[in-house]
């Protein structure tokens, strides 16, 4: 547990300082042509070795579980769209347009695959149905988060995103594509994946850091700080914060009322509450044009950290029950 925090730690370490270096040294002209190239290079890779790493007897061996996964589904693409919608009356003023934005892109992302899959393993959980729900919402969320951006923003050119159809395509060819070109490739270079994932993740990390950087510079040259005060990411801050308590306490509600088991509920819980910056950086760059990226990006970039670490603490806490459980059965009569 200590070294899955470490790795967090100095992952987010290192992406506030990607953040300032954009602010700082961002990159423009012939400069950012070039690291468009690069970038562009750099996601299809990462979702190369996302599809590569999606193992087909994990999928079926949690396929089977369809209750759990269609909740896990409506949480992610249902309930987390509706609060973000629903909060706008409250978020819009506070934030202003270009960042209420960001908060609704945060809300239509799909969940996030390999933490969830890690806190499910570390709290005990159905570690099966994990994979097969955070990777099914990996890759479904590619296609659908367009549509879903679509109806709770009627997205619009004038408002910094491309339009839907546009949006798909490009997508389709540099997520997609990829991805599925990996999960086929896997025959040949699944067991070298599965050896090498411990230094893999540093390939996974860098991507987003490169995007990150690449966003975030064409953001701070279209005067991103400006339009972006520090109290605004205070508020974006204390919303994260609030919008993953309501995640966290409605997917466990919820598990809970349809009867659901310890195992499947922390399933459920931590493939239900969080939001994807693998899937999120890259697919913002399609979605989002010119300067509406970096405003685009920040609350999830925040929303990120903060799932990560509450998320550290409850895996720790699911373990200590589900062990005390396991102990007063073996002990009972």
């Amino acid at each position: 547990m200590q070294r899955l925090r470490l790795v967090f730690d100095n992952f987010t370490l290192i992406l506030i300082a990607v953040v300032a270096a954009a602010t700082l040294i961002p990159v423009h002209g012939v400069g950012a042509a070039i690291f468009d190239v690069i970038t562009t290079a750099a996601i299809a890779l990462l979702f190369f070795m996302h599809g590569a790493k999606l193992s087909r007897s994990a999928i079926i061996a949690g396929a089977t579980h369809w209750r759990l996964h269609l909740l896990v589904f409506a949480c992610t693409f249902i309930m987390f769209p509706l609060l973000g919608w629903g909060f706008k009356p409250v978020l819009e003023p506070l934030l202003g347009s270009p960042l209420y934005v960001g908060v609704l892109y945060l809300c239509v992302l799909p969940g996030t695959v390999q933490s969830a899959i890690a806190f499910t393993s570390i709290a005990k959980g159905n570690v099966s149905a994990a994979v097969c729900s955070a990777s099914a919402s990996s890759i479904i969320g590619i296609v659908l988060t367009p549509f879903l951006l679509k109806l709770v923003l009627d997205a619009s050119a004038e408002q910094g995103t491309t339009s839907m159809v546009s949006a798909i395509v490009h997508i389709s060819a540099q997520l997609l594509l990829p991805f599925v070109a990996g999960h086929l490739s896997r025959p040949w270079i699944g067991n070298w994946i599965d050896r090498n994932r411990h230094w893999l993740v540093s390939v996974d990390q860098s991507s987003i850091l490169l995007v990150v950087y690449t966003a975030f510079s064409a953001s701070v040259v279209g005067g991103l700080w400006q339009t972006v005060p520090p109290k605004a990411l205070l508020i974006v801050t204390i919303i994260s914060c609030v919008l993953l308590a309501l995640a966290l306490g409605l997917t466990t509600i919820l598990s809970r009322k349809l009867s659901f088991s310890t195992e499947d509920e922390i399933t459920i819980v931590f493939c239900g509450s969080k939001k994807s910056m693998a899937t999120g950086v890259p697919m913002a760059q399609v979605l989002f044009t010119g300067s509406a990226i970096g405003p685009a990006l920040l609350p999830l970039i925040i929303f990120h950290q903060i799932q990560l670490m509450v998320c550290s603490v409850m895996a720790q806490r699911y373990a200590r029950r589900v062990a005390t459980l396991t102990a007063a059965t073996a002990t009972s009569p």
